[in-house]
């Protein structure tokens, strides 16, 4: 039986944190022995708003391959492939562009919070605008039928479903895939500062790299209760990302039962619930650190594994862009 296709990515702007790790790439591993797996490092999107810094979205592609050896992406198993050595997702994007209007990237509601966060709301460069159609492209270049994400990426999988739809109804053709999620967590992993989202423009991450020195002096401070004064007076649990975090990575459910109790009478304090935070994140976070450190020493030869899948991507990509081309009538070499 042909296994079932999966494509998710990244784009590189940095080093990966555990909000991805919970978002996504822990899917990903596990996943990985029960579909065809495709990730893209999207490096052309990266570019959208990072253009006038090459060298940072040329250097973090590493720190990507890095981080998914160590997390457990098995290079083997996994098809790791970067997005400008696929011409045929541009081409794909531009075939696309004819079935979205301008209206209705400006509604995507990703779009309208990241321009405001950019500050790019009176003057949006083009190319950024347009990156959520060029997501769809990379994800119907090998027509995957699952796409693991975290929450916030949902609309992108209905955009590609919609647009999908869309061009086969146009074509009265069965060409492009309708792909489902598969999303990792109920919501988004927050920020140690008790933000929604954790990101590396907020500067609120716990990154997969991080040592355990930086690991202890981030999770030491993590957003608590903001009323609580004494480590007498009854606290909060709910909102508070110690216990968030506790409930993500803290194996020992009893444990995390028996603070939440103390903790809203007044039993136990921050500093002894931290301290328990930090060996529970330790224990998960030290194994990938690890490897991470493996990671390092043979990351061009995971380059070069992420170029031979690229290949491997440009030769199936090609079969849809024909299939696409033929249903347009523009496949001139059709016989």
């Amino acid at each position: 039986m042909e296994k079932k296709r999966i494509l998710t990515g990244d784009r590189p702007t940095g080093k990966l944190h555990i909000g991805h790790l919970m978002g996504s790439l822990l899917n990903r591993v596990k996943l990985q022995d029960e579909y065809e797996q495709f990730v893209l490092v999207a490096n052309v999107q990266a570019l959208t708003d990072n253009f006038d810094n090459p060298g940072k979205v040329r250097e973090s592609i590493y720190e990507l391959l890095c981080d998914y050896y160590a997390v457990g992406i098995d290079f083997e198993k996994t098809t790791v492939f970067i997005q400008s050595e696929v011409k045929q997702i541009h081409e794909i994007f531009v075939y696309l562009s004819n079935f979205v209007t301008i209206q209705q990237i400006g509604h995507n509601p990703t779009i309208k919070t990241e321009l405001a966060q950019k500050g790019m709301e009176q003057s949006t460069p083009l190319g950024f605008f347009m990156y959520p159609v060029h997501q769809v492209a990379d994800i119907l270049s090998v027509n995957a039928d699952l796409v693991p994400v975290g929450k916030d990426q949902l609309p992108m999988i209905e955009s590609t479903r919609d647009l999908a739809r869309k061009f086969n109804t146009t074509y009265d053709v069965e060409v492009l895939h309708e792909p489902e999620a598969l999303v990792g967590v109920e919501k988004n992993v927050p920020g140690i500062d008790g933000n929604e989202k954790m990101g590396k423009s907020l500067n609120n991450a716990i990154y997969l790299a991080d040592d355990e020195k930086i690991l202890r002096e981030k999770v030491f401070k993590v957003y608590t209760d903001p009323n609580r004064i004494r480590a007498t007076d009854p606290g909060t649990v709910e909102g508070n990302i110690a216990f968030a975090y506790h409930d993500l990575f803290n194996s020992n459910r009893e444990e995390v039962l028996s603070l939440k109790e103390k903790y809203r009478k007044g039993t136990v304090g921050d500093v002894e619930v931290k301290e328990k935070l930090f060996i529970a994140m330790n224990s998960v976070l030290a194994p990938i650190r690890e490897k991470r450190m493996e990671a390092e020493k043979i990351k061009e030869e995971l380059m070069s594994k992420a170029l031979e899948g690229s290949k491997k991507v440009s030769n199936e990509a090609e079969k849809i862009v024909n299939k696409m081309k033929s249903a347009m009538k523009i496949n001139f070499y059709e016989k």
